[in-house]
């Protein structure tokens, strides 16, 4: 797995951009359930 070819490092980029923007949805979908619960209990 020693490629240091610009597409390996292409793919490789592109698979952090992906796990990062996860992440962050999952994040957002916190906070949603968060606000959601908040404007329930009211």
């Amino acid at each position: 797995m020693g490629d240091k070819s610009p597409k390996a490092n292409q793919k490789k980029s592109s698979q952090k951009q992906a796990q990062q923007s996860s992440a962050d949805k999952q994040k957002q979908q916190a906070l949603d359930a968060k606000l959601a619960a908040a404007k329930k209990k009211k």
